[in-house]
């Protein structure tokens, strides 16, 4: 008699990390931990391969390990996962999808891959990008030679269909790699949507007509959303995304997806979860921008629907949850509501999202609708900023544009946030005389000071630099 054992997949938290091996970062990344003096700890030293070994030995196969989380991402039947419980080194074992067959069965209520609407563009093109990136300012920083020069980004997203074979990505051959942390076997380029491509074509495109927001920016690509169902495992992909970026040394980490809602209803988010602080996608975000990068992150298309608010990890502190207008600058509906659960204005900013022009793998151009379209082409402009200004590091980069938005002086803690950036001004303002400051606003709003050349932020009694490291 044969016995078919239903396998689920499973994040197993560990103990410690007993072997306190030395951090695996690219070169890349250890110069830029230097360049702004992020030390590296805990968090950086890789999962316990003993630990691992112990799992693969009762037939436990891993799919990801998260030196973050201190864990790993595996499949096993039920059985196993009560005996994995039990083990001395093993905090937690949670389950994080369910068995395929299960799976099939079940009404997906929403794909994280924001859902956007098409349509061909209702004049030249020519004359709707120059206006898509007149919107913020952007043409200004490339008129000056600014086009995300030496600066690498990671674009996570869920299928980059032909994405290797368009044309208009004049800079595709800057690319330095791509990462399917999925399990889906089609093939990276393959039949796995065209989401991905899209939104890439608004940093990279070129053509007549179309120009991307940092077309001499270099980029790797990451694939984190699986097609068959939505759950929690996806999120847990989207976390080992986030530490390859790191570990790349990625400046700049653009993300189009979102959760809230899975195929098993007792899986989905509560809102009051949306605190940047209950999910590891949200917390994994925040880490990343403690440790250098900077996150764009798609505020949602949920504003005209049942779940109206933002979703993970746009939740997520230290980051820009983007949200979408259209070119007469007037958010669009279906825009994901802010703010956070605890309070934070979310969106940060907004960026065209209601009929923005995207390049289709056919390399045909139309328009899109949705946060998915804002996120790329603001975390373009990032790029472009931060050529401009190398020497600052992320939080810095971040407190500029949002600084500059029209909204600053009175955001909306709604939709808008602080409102639509200003390239050229972010580029110019003076932020040594900034008394008022952004980041890291966790609890009450911090304050500034400035000792010598070095700007500081005061919260809860503590003082922190920019990359949000203790000072005293």
């Amino acid at each position: 008699m044969l016995l078919f054992l239903i396998l689920h997949i499973y994040f197993v938290s560990f103990l410690d990390k007993p072997e306190k091996t030395a951090p695996q970062l690219s070169e890349r990344a250890w110069e830029q931990r230097a360049k702004w003096d992020i030390p590296t700890d805990a968090m950086d030293y890789p999962v316990s391969s003993t630990y691992q070994n112990t799992l693969v030995k009762m037939g436990v196969k891993i799919h990801h390990k998260s030196r973050w989380f201190n864990g790993v991402t595996c499949e096993m039947d039920e059985e196993t996962a009560a005996k994995v419980a039990d083990l001395k080194f093993v905090t937690d074992v949670e389950m994080t999808r369910e068995d395929a067959s299960i799976q099939k069965s079940a009404i997906s209520i929403q794909k994280s891959v924001f859902r956007s609407q098409y349509s061909a563009v209702d004049e030249e093109p020519e004359s709707w990008t120059d206006k898509q990136l007149a919107l913020y300012n952007l043409t200004a920083l490339h008129e000056a030679g600014f086009e995300g020069q030496g600066i690498l980004m990671a674009i996570c997203d869920g299928g980059f269909y032909d994405a290797d074979k368009i044309s208009c990505f004049r800079q595709k051959e800057l690319e330095l790699g791509h990462y399917d942390f999925t399990d889906d076997k089609d093939g990276f380029y393959g039949k796995t949507g065209t989401h991905g491509t899209e939104c890439l074509s608004t940093i990279s495109g070129i053509a007549k007509g179309y120009y991307g927001a940092a077309t001499q920016a270099q980029y790797v690509l990451m694939r984190s959303e699986e097609d068959a169902t939505e759950s929690p495992k996806e999120m847990d992909n989207l976390v080992v995304a986030l530490e390859t970026a790191d570990s790349l040394g990625v400046n700049i980490f653009s993300v189009s997806l979102g959760y809230a809602m899975f195929d098993n209803p007792e899986w989905t988010l509560d809102k009051s979860q949306l605190d940047g602080k209950s999910t590891r996608a949200s917390l994994a975000a925040t880490i990343a921008a403690r440790k250098g990068m900077l996150v764009c992150a798609a505020a949602g298309n949920e504003g005209n629907k049942d779940w109206h608010t933002i979703c993970v990890p746009a939740d997520a502190d230290s980051i820009l949850a983007v949200g979408a207008v259209g070119l007469d600058s007037i958010i669009g509906s279906f825009s994901s509501f802010g703010p956070s659960a605890d309070g934070r204005t979310k969106p940060e900013v907004c960026a065209a999202g209601v009929k923005a022009a995207v390049i289709k793998p056919s390399e045909e151009i139309i328009t899109g609708q949705g946060t998915s379209f804002a996120t790329p082409l603001i975390a373009g402009m990032a790029a472009c900023l931060w050529s401009a200004l190398p020497k600052e590091n992320a939080m810095q980069i971040r407190e500029r544009i949002i600084r500059s938005a029209d909204r600053f002086n009175n955001p909306d803690t709604d939709q808008y946030g602080y409102g639509i950036p200003d390239a050229w001004k972010a580029y110019k303002d003076d932020v040594a005389t900034i008394n008022d400051v952004i980041g890291f606003a966790d609890d009450e709003q911090p304050r500034k000071v400035l000792r010598g050349d070095q700007i500081l932020i005061i919260r809860h009694g503590h003082i922190y630099n920019l990359a949000g490291q203790l000072v005293k």
